[in-house]
């Protein structure tokens, strides 16, 4: 399961860089289009800079966070842990907000007469418990979607 994730995102990796490529391409032969080669040594120099640019605009890119592939897996396997673990959370929200409208129903039946204002305390404490419900689950897809620091090599 692991490998199959870094095969895919190694493909993807790859096919984002042939992607790039191209347009990379296009905004070099604008940006030099306006010197007009008038030597043979002004055109090795430019061949030089256009060939050179690739190499250095992509190396970022393609360099690993990690040099193994085992230390990349295991980055993917506790990121999903990690997103797992802070969902739990949400099953407290839900929890939270059943309580709430027991609570709704509960006072409603003894006083029938406070109906209006017992609703509008319930829909409030319904807001603050789906609110930390919310921060739950922005917590669990931040620990699924964010980056590991680069590992230096």
């Amino acid at each position: 399961m692991a490998s199959t994730r870094v095969l895919a995102s190694r493909l993807a990796s790859q096919m984002a860089t042939k992607a790039a490529r191209p347009a990379a391409r296009a905004v070099q032969q604008r940006a030099f289009s306006a010197v007009a080669s008038k030597s043979p040594m002004q055109t090795l120099k430019r061949q030089q800079i256009l060939n050179a640019i690739p190499r250095q605009a992509f190396q970022l890119q393609t360099r690993r966070a990690y040099s193994s592939e085992i230390a990349q897996a295991m980055v993917e396997v506790s990121k999903n842990l990690g997103m797992g673990a802070a969902a739990i959370g949400l099953t407290g929200a839900g929890i939270g907000i059943g309580l709430v409208f027991a609570a709704l129903l509960n006072g409603v039946a003894r006083n029938p007469a406070l109906r209006g204002q017992l609703f509008s305390y319930a829909i409030l404490g319904f807001a603050f418990v789906e609110a930390i419900g919310l921060f739950d689950l922005m917590v669990a897809l931040m620990a699924k979607f964010s980056s590991p620091p680069a590992a230096e090599l």
